[in-house]
């Protein structure tokens, strides 16, 4: 795969300055290699740091729009009246419209005043935009490898069960490995991450010549997943020793099963879970508020006040928002287990 036109641009900025550095982090060339992510690491390092300082940049430029003296937001916030003293110093005008003075702010009113921006506001802002973006954007692009490189391994344990059922079957009826590592790399919308570590063990074989054995210990090291990283490692205990491989792959088909089993018995009781907290949390728990409050409006007094807006905004907005809530969970979870 070619290298996108801003990872090109960045390792030509950085690339060549950290190249012994980066080839030195065998985590994050283990990770590019267990993530499939077809670069060297001194691009990808190169591309996390140059993108890194275009996020500081952009974010300490939007920090300046406030701060910009004359022009900026906080500046024009702070030159717009304070409107508590827009009614005082009308009066004032009506009043007193010989004491009016338009070369000075507010006509002269003496009740005049700005509007201050919060200070608490601009230390957020600074927090904010000046360290914690520029810093969390650099450890979420550090970790892109570790990421994706999880991410191969969930759908691998996902979908492993099935090729090892695929890989027994194919055994029983007499295929060799390569044919059978042939077969699951040309389905991959079957088995998914499985058919990439399958195919890259059959083009080791057939285009660049290792023998079997020697093809699946480098698969060991590219399998992000500690169950391929088991079943390769399996493979050439079994025929380094002399075993079938057709008793090998029925053993793993079964024991995986077994584990797919479990997963999804986690997930329906977390399932479970989640509906009897959505009867007592969404259903029952907002009729009680829903009484409490129109009884707490009507009959309100300097002990507990409740108003209209409140009681509306409880109504329409904070118990859609459980639901809405509870549907994103449910949704998130269900992802997690599609196939």
């Amino acid at each position: 795969m070619d290298l996108t036109t801003w990872q090109r641009i960045c390792n030509r900025i950085l690339g060549g300055v950290l190249k012994s550095k980066a080839r030195d982090d065998k985590k994050l060339s283990s990770d590019l290699i267990k993530a499939q992510m077809p670069m060297m690491p001194e691009v990808f390092l190169a591309t996390t740091i140059v993108t890194s300082f275009a996020i500081m940049a952009i974010s300490w430029a939007f920090v300046a729009i406030f701060f910009i003296p004359d022009i900026g937001v906080i500046a024009y916030w702070e030159g717009i009246q304070d409107p508590a003293t827009e009614l005082p110093c009308y009066e004032w005008e009506y009043w007193y419209p010989e004491l009016i003075d338009e070369s000075k702010p507010g006509k002269g009113c003496p009740d005049f005043a700005y509007q201050v921006f919060p200070p608490t506001l601009k230390i957020v802002i600074i927090l904010v935009g000046g360290l914690l973006i520029p810093y969390f954007g650099y450890k979420h692009n550090k970790g892109g490898a570790a990421r994706q490189a999880k991410a191969r391994g969930d759908m691998i344990e996902k979908y492993l069960p099935y090729a090892a059922s695929y890989t027994a079957a194919m055994s029983a009826a007499n295929a060799t490995p390569a044919k059978i590592f042939r077969s699951l790399a040309m389905n991959k919308e079957i088995y998914a991450d499985v058919s990439d570590d399958a195919g890259f063990v059959y083009r080791d074989v057939t285009l660049l010549g290792y023998d079997l054995i020697t093809a699946m210990k480098m698969g060991v090291d590219r399998a992000a997943s500690v169950w391929m990283t088991e079943f390769f490692q399996g493979m050439v205990g079994t025929l380094t020793a002399g075993g079938q491989l057709k008793l090998f792959f029925l053993n793993r088909a079964e024991h995986y099963m077994r584990e797919n089993r479990t997963r999804l018995g986690m997930f329906l009781e977390s399932i479970a879970l989640l509906a009897e907290s959505y009867i007592v949390v969404a259903v029952a728990m907002p009729l009680f508020l829903i009484v409490m409050l129109v009884i707490m409006f009507w009959v309100s007094g300097s002990g507990a006040q409740m108003s209209e807006g409140m009681l509306y905004g409880i109504v329409l907005g904070f118990i859609p928002m459980i639901h809405i809530a509870y549907a994103i969970l449910v949704w998130t979870s269900s992802k997690e287990q599609e196939m």
